[in-house]
């Protein structure tokens, strides 16, 4: 308990120093000798000195020293080992806390041979045999042993030197020069000790039945009064035979190694035991592990199925991918007599480790909508990852740094040791995306990288994290529209969703480049977008026609300016007057401006003509064409009509081949006769008109109205109509049939007579050639004809007003 521990396990010291005492600290491990000196620790010195550093996925740290390690005290079967642990917050150790931790473990009993197959070496441990008749020789003189051998030292029981047995030769090393070649060397009263690192230059990889095994063949001399003496120190140790099958660890260990056995004739098992983390397992908990224990003719099989008790996963990264390895601490003991050792003892300690699997890191996306939160959860994890930084809008930032941002950074641990990373984000936070979804929905995205680093190992890798949330808060844009005497108008103003859409006509996107080059107006306030286009542009819409009035509409679509996908629709529609479209200059200058209606698409505006074909319009867009043209041009008609002179024209279309025009427009300039201009004029001759006869039947009305509105007709039953002398009459000639807009209907001559036949005599002309009768105290008054709900075809009806007379001869009044 506590932050170290210590644990005797048979002839090994475990020291664990624990995760919560260590955490985000850099730590120092040296052993400390009998005289008080620190060696520091690093993986050379710990293979030649029989200690073993681990680190587990829970954090602690795990600190293993054979019994005969380099510095360990050993007293009678109780050897004791002295750490020294430094703890700093920083890498270069300043302001460090020291701790001293010393445990003790008893020690043996020794088998006469014992083999130790650790993690990072491999020892070998033999009983030192004297002969019973070296025993009474006299004690040797230290200078005697440097007159016959002077490499030898003169100790009491000192190793000589090493002998390696390789295929090619026998290679001989000094204790010197095999302590620098990184072995470990020991002897005590009874043992000699041999520690191979498995990097070891005479280390040899040999198979037998399939396994492959890490070899030293060597012998040790060393010296005993007069006599030098020699054991065999081979060790071999398993470097594989692990197998990952059906979920499935299947371990297997060769019985009798040759290395092991050479000059042995006969064998017999002892013991066979495993267990896990060096704690031997019975029977029963095997079972109860469903772990299983071969021990067959020539080969001991343990099998342990994945992710048991006993083992733990931990995080491992492979090509950036996240995954997780299932690591188990087994060890194997297998004792053994045979006619040369007596007794050996072979330990083998196996860290396996399964293949790479890939992981599924979930992410939960818990939205609080009253406090206006994403909660995004990310894991778990096992408890060796850590996140260390967040990647927001391309930039990494340091978890404790990342609140600067607006998040907030919760860590939840579970019961089990996983963990799991809470981010909290403002919905209105700068780096989570907004974006329309539908009606009044919002999407809120947040995309943060975060990237994790596992330890001991210091992998790397990132999780990208997309959250989306959708909340019903969207305000959308809103439009009014109104027109002025020459322009339509469209004033948006803007909601919480369009700060990135973009005003399109049609598929065209209107900038303000563009808008400048067609004469529109384009402004952006920020809250508000006006936009303003002239009644005669490309991208206003003709929707009706009538003499006297024109409906135009403007529509404004605004589009996603990332993925260009429709939004909202504005439009904007007014009715102008038909004037609009003509100017009648003083000078005798005609501007018209022709429409293409919508409906009309297959119209082509560059064909339109006046009556002389040969007259085209000046300037052409998709949906307009103007003419200009002095009136007496391009088959203009004049007619006077008491003050003013009117002219005439029209816009027609025909088809390719066909000589009726599917499109006119009739066009209408009148000058008064009174008003002097000077208009230049140039007299040609041209031939006369001539007027091709037309036979048809045309059916034609007379009515007499009561009012000048011309609203209500007298009725049959009406008549006969009395009037007084002077009295106004107001009369109405219609073409009833047929019904061609093309027509027009002139009056020529009309007269009065005093009964009912048009022939009888007196006479008077109200109407001569189409003129009113100027010879009477009172003229015949024209009345303009409009369209009207009644009046489809203005053209088709004459209206024109008489003053009640009476036919007289002399003094006397003639009646009928």
């Amino acid at each position: 308990t506590g932050p170290v521990s210590s644990e005797c396990l048979g002839n090994l010291l475990r020291i664990t120093l624990s995760a919560e005492h260590l955490e985000n600290k850099y730590l120092s491990l040296s052993v400390v000798d009998q005289s008080g000196t620190a060696w520091e620790l690093d993986e050379a010195m710990a293979a030649q000195c029989g200690y073993t550093v681990t680190y587990s996925t829970w954090g602690s740290i795990e600190f293993r020293a054979s019994a005969l390690s380099c510095h360990s005290h050993l007293e009678k079967d109780v050897f004791t080992v002295t750490i020294q642990i430094k703890a700093s917050l920083t890498s270069d150790m300043s302001n460090a806390t020291t701790h001293l931790k010393s445990a003790s473990c008893h020690c043996g009993p020794w088998s006469p041979r014992e083999l130790i197959c650790g993690s990072n070496y491999m020892e070998v441990s033999v009983r030192r045999e004297v002969p019973q008749a070296l025993k009474d020789f006299v004690q040797d003189e230290p200078e005697d042993w440097t007159l016959v051998f002077p490499e030898a030292k003169a100790e009491e029981a000192s190793i000589w030197q090493i002998v390696f047995h390789q295929p090619e030769e026998k290679k001989a090393l000094l204790v010197s020069n095999a302590w620098s070649a990184g072995y470990g060397l020991n002897t005590t009263d009874s043992r000699v000790l041999l520690r191979v690192p498995y990097t070891a230059a005479q280390v040899q990889l040999v198979k037998d039945q399939g396994i492959t095994f890490s070899v030293l063949r060597s012998s040790t001399f060393y010296k005993h009064r007069w006599v030098i003496l020699m054991v065999d120190t081979a060790v071999a140790c398993p470097v594989d035979g692990v197998d990952y099958t059906n979920k499935t660890i299947t371990w297997t260990v060769p019985k009798y190694i040759p290395p092991l056995s050479a000059g042995v004739t006969s064998f017999k098992d002892v013991l066979v035991e495993a267990g896990v983390d060096l704690h031997k397992l019975s029977a029963k908990e095997m079972a109860s592990r469903k772990y299983v224990l071969l021990n067959e003719l020539n080969a001991i099989m343990m099998k342990i199925p994945i992710g048991a008790e006993g083992g733990y996963y931990k995080t491992s990264v492979s090509n950036g991918q996240l995954g997780a390895k299932y690591s188990i601490n087994l060890f194997l003991e297998h004792q053994w007599e045979d006619n040369k050792w007596g007794l050996t003892k072979h330990t083998i300690i196996k860290e396996i480790e399964t293949p790479f699997e890939k992981a599924e890191v979930a992410i939960t996306n818990n939205l609080n909508l009253s406090a206006r939160l994403m909660n995004v959860t990310v894991g778990t994890f096992l408890p060796d990852v850590e996140l260390v930084n967040l990647t927001i809008e391309g930039v990494a930032v340091a978890v404790p740094e990342a609140v600067q941002h607006g998040y907030l950074i919760h860590r939840a641990r579970y019961t089990n040791g996983s963990k799991a990373y809470i981010i909290q984000v403002p919905l209105d936070a700068p780096s989570v995306k907004k974006e329309y979804m539908r009606e009044a929905m919002r999407a809120y995205t947040l995309n943060v990288t975060l990237t994790f680093i596992t330890h001991p190992s210091s992998e790397t890798f990132v999780i990208p994290v997309v959250a989306l949330s959708a909340v019903k808060d969207a305000v959308l844009p809103s439009a009014r529209g109104f027109c002025d005497g020459r322009n339509l108008h469209l004033i948006i103003s803007h909601g919480n969703v369009d700060q990135n859409w973009l005003p399109f006509i049609s598929d065209w996107h209107l900038t303000p480049e563009g808008a400048q080059k067609y004469n529109y107006s384009l402004r952006d306030n920020g809250t508000h977008l006006a936009i303003s286009v002239p009644f005669l542009s490309s991208h206003v819409n003709y929707e009706g026609f009538h003499t006297s009035a024109i409906m135009a509409s403007f529509y404004l679509t605004l589009k996603d300016g990332i993925t260009l996908a429709h939004r909202r629709d504005f439009s904007v529609s007014c009715i102008f007057p038909a004037s609009e479209l003509i100017q009648c200059l003083p000078n005798g200058t005609v501007i018209i401006t022709a429409i293409k209606l919508v409906g009309d698409e297959d119209l082509d505006t560059a064909l339109l003509v006046l009556r002389d074909r040969q007259c085209k319009p000046s300037l052409v867009t998709e949906k307009t064409a103007t003419f200009k043209f002095n009136v007496n041009t391009c088959g203009t008609s004049r007619k006077f009509n008491g003050t003013t002179m009117t002219y005439e024209n029209e816009v027609l279309y025909f088809r390719p081949g066909n000589g009726t025009p599917i499109y006119q427009l009739k066009f209408l300039c009148s000058y008064a006769v009174k008003q002097t201009d000077d208009v230049r004029y140039e007299s040609k001759k041209t031939p006369p008109p001539s007027i091709k006869p037309g036979f048809g039947c045309l059916t034609l009305s007379l009515k007499l109205f009561k009012e000048k509105s011309y609203s209500e007709p007298y009725q049959e039953s009406e008549y006969p109509v009395v009037k007084y002398l002077r009295e106004a009459l107001y009369f109405e000639v219609e073409l009833l049939q047929p019904k061609d807009a093309r027509l027009d209907l002139n009056l020529d001559d009309c007269w009065a007579t005093k009964s009912q036949s048009q022939d009888s005599l007196p006479q008077w002309h109200v109407l001569i050639h189409g003129c009113e009768n100027n010879k009477g105290s009172y003229r015949t008054v024209f009345h303009k004809v409009n369209y009207s709900l009644r009046v489809k075809f203005p053209q088709h009806l004459k209206r024109f007003e008489v003053r009640m007379f009476a036919f007289v001869e002399g003094t006397s009044l003639l009646q009928e």
